[in-house]
């Protein structure tokens, strides 16, 4: 679909790093394949001179010790850098550098909210909007390893507060607006947090949606919260042992400048949520360190960003994306945060958007791609978007059939980065590439420093066959532990536990012939009838080319000892599921694939459960068939829907 020209890739980030540690050929069009290969065959078993390679690259700040690891640890328990200290804010703020007026004048943030209202924040005005509620959050008691909950939309507030978190060497936790009620109960009473950062309101497809009252109702329930700090002008009394401020008397203090106090390496920084929907979420506990310097490696190496460059990345506060964005601010590049719908008011909304602030690098997930392909969106056409060179996905796997939408109607000179990761890691496995190839369908490569496999049951490497994706080695990115979980048993038992030393994510993948990726989605949703195992994406992909279709879900019905597949459509307004598409379902699969995957059943579905994030729940749906436990409904933002599953299942 795309290859890169020669001297595009010896100016990217990555040429220059190849050129620093001056261990491999300079790099050109002709190499770019045998060097990567070569140095990330290097990075995995070099880790720590990888490491320590990248942060004086980076111009990170702090100290990274003299002990890389502890080598005889086995892999669940490898923390990196356990002699090393910074400060998480002190880097992404870029302090050193503010000292220089320019930069101190350059852009950090612009915010946009779906009205069109913009806001532009500088380097320096960052800086000291940090510095003001760091002060705060100390007057009132908050310190190391306490933890600071939010309940916020994407704008400044939230990136200000989570730096001012970390430079206190307090813990962060965040949820989108979208969360419901008993979804933030389970998640934030988990980690007794001792102050609460939360809006009046928040605005979605043109619909202001009130918050306070349903904080105030929360708040009753979390008797660990001691102060309770609002964005907006309340109008409800707070819980009478809680001191309520207001942030719009804390941005108008004076901000004075002091010395950022720096942390362990491995100070936890933020907690994160696994989707709860097989019980209560995980609390996922992501250490400052590893995250930082995980997060530059994918920002520079990987995607190719630079001080010259701005981000945006349409995601929620709850999604780990959000994370992944504020990081991107040590790179010394602008950050540009939409709020609201993607496409409402306006179906080009995050194009209009980037076209306004000049954006070199745009993500989103694959189902907004399909939903404005749907609608037959054009982007360049609408747009100048002649600076956007890199365009990443993620959240579900990109079909090869809408990599070539985006080069038509994006650009045809893009670095399209399929990434997949999670929040588990809170960066990517396997990612894009700025000086190789990009094919239809897969993702690029590795990541750096990622012993990255595709294994069978027995721990056996496959190439060009459907496995488990499973990393072999340690990375700084890996979580500090479970919130609770002191043992650290149920980090083993999640992670640890299908392979001896070897992480298992739980994604069903192929490596490809060109060293990419395909990712067929969660290993736990494969499909196995006739004891043959199929990836659901392999599925969908045919799907997608049907236009009367706007989502589905296959999944399992099992009958007399085997198993069925079942194939629910959510079908395009104005249209209906007549036997002659039916019957073009099914041949396009038995031509595409195999008869293995043609459904026993094609079923027209009203809508599919999804998770807080919007991820369709192919897991719910499965056990809602099959009459199991459907978990932790709480978790799901409509679970009224699988009603319709489990009467379909009764009457089969």
């Amino acid at each position: 679909m795309w290859r890169p020209r020669g001297d595009d890739i010896s100016a990217t980030q990555y040429a220059k790093f190849v050129h620093e540690i001056g261990l491999f050929p300079e790099l050109d069009d002709r190499n770019a394949l045998d060097v990567y290969r070569r140095l990330h065959q290097w990075t995995v078993e070099n880790p720590g001179a990888f490491w320590r390679a990248l942060w004086r690259f980076s111009g990170l700040i702090g100290n990274l010790g003299d002990l890389d690891f502890v080598a005889t640890a086995p892999i669940w328990d490898r923390p990196f850098f356990p002699e090393g200290e910074l400060s998480f804010a002190e880097n992404v703020l870029q302090v050193n550098r503010c000292q220089d007026q320019r930069f101190a004048n350059s852009t950090a943030l612009i915010t946009i909210d779906e009205s069109g209202e913009t806001q532009t924040i500088s380097r320096g005005e960052l800086l000291q909007k940090v510095l003001r509620f760091t002060r705060y959050l100390r007057q009132v008691g908050v310190g190391k390893g306490d933890r600071v909950a939010a309940l916020l939309p994407n704008r400044a507030e939230t990136v200000i507060g989570l730096l001012a978190t970390s430079a206190c060497g307090a813990i962060w936790s965040c949820c989108s607006p979208d969360f419901g009620d008993d979804a933030l109960l389970d998640r934030f009473s988990q980690i007794r947090p001792k102050l609460f950062l939360s809006a009046t309101r928040s605005r979605y497809a043109g619909k202001s949606i009130e918050m306070e009252a349903r904080v105030c109702q929360l708040l009753e329930k979390l008797p660990s919260v001691e102060q309770w700090l609002i964005v907006g002008s309340p109008q409800h009394e707070c819980p009478k042992r809680i001191v309520r401020g207001l942030w719009s008397d804390i941005d108008a203090s004076e901000a004075v400048l002091a010395p950022f106090e720096k942390f362990s390496f491995n100070q936890p920084l933020y907690i994160l949520y696994s989707s709860g929907t097989t019980g209560k979420p995980k609390c996922i506990v992501h250490g400052a360190g590893g995250s930082l310097l995980q997060h530059v490696k994918e920002h520079q190496l990987h995607l190719n960003m630079t001080s010259q460059d701005s981000l945006l990345y349409y995601t929620s506060t709850g999604w780990m994306m959000w994370n992944w964005v504020v990081s991107a601010l040590a790179s010394t590049e602008t950050i540009v945060l939409y709020d609201g719908s993607p496409i409402a008011p306006r179906l080009g909304a995050l194009w209009e958007a980037s076209e306004r602030c000049r954006v070199s690098h745009f993500g989103a997930s694959a189902r907004y791609f399909a939903a404005i392909e749907k609608e037959g969106y054009k982007p360049k056409i609408q747009h100048d978007l002649s600076r956007v060179r890199c365009v990443m996905s993620t959240g579900s796997p990109l079909l090869p059939d809408q990599f070539g939408w985006l080069y038509e109607n994006v650009g045809s000179n893009i670095q399209l980065a399929s990434i997949s990761g999670g929040t588990d890691i809170v960066s990517c496995f396997v990612l894009g590439n700025p000086t190789i190839p990009v094919h239809a369908g897969e993702i690029q490569c590795r990541g750096f420093g990622m012993d990255v496999r595709v294994w069978d049951a027995h721990g056996k490497d496959l190439i060009e066959q459907p496995g488990e994706l499973v990393c072999a080695n340690a990375f700084p990115s890996m979580p500090v532990g479970f919130w609770g979980d002191e043992d650290r048993s149920r980090f083993r038992s999640a992670y640890f536990s299908r392979y001896d030393n070897a992480w298992w994510h739980g994604d069903w993948v192929k490596e490809t012939k060109h060293g990419g990726f395909v990712i067929y989605g969660r290993s736990d949703a494969t499909l196995n009838p006739g004891g043959v195992r199929i990836g659901t994406g392999e599925i969908y992909q045919q799907v997608s080319a049907f236009e009367e279709i706007s989502e589905a879900v296959a999944t399992v019905l099992r009958r007399e000892g085997d198993e069925k597949i079942v194939l629910f459509v959510k079908l395009q307004m104005n249209n209906t599921l007549t036997e002659e598409l039916i019957d073009k379902i099914k041949s396009r699969l038995r031509k595409h694939c195999s008869p293995r995957h043609v459904p026993a059943y094609i079923v027209s579905a009203p809508d599919f459960p999804r998770t807080l994030s919007g991820k369709i729940s192919e897991i719910a749906v499965r056990n809602a068939l099959l009459g199991c436990d459907i978990g932790n409904v709480g978790a799901l933002a409509n679970p009224e829907c699988l009603e319709f599953f489990s009467a379909w299942a009764k009457q089969v």
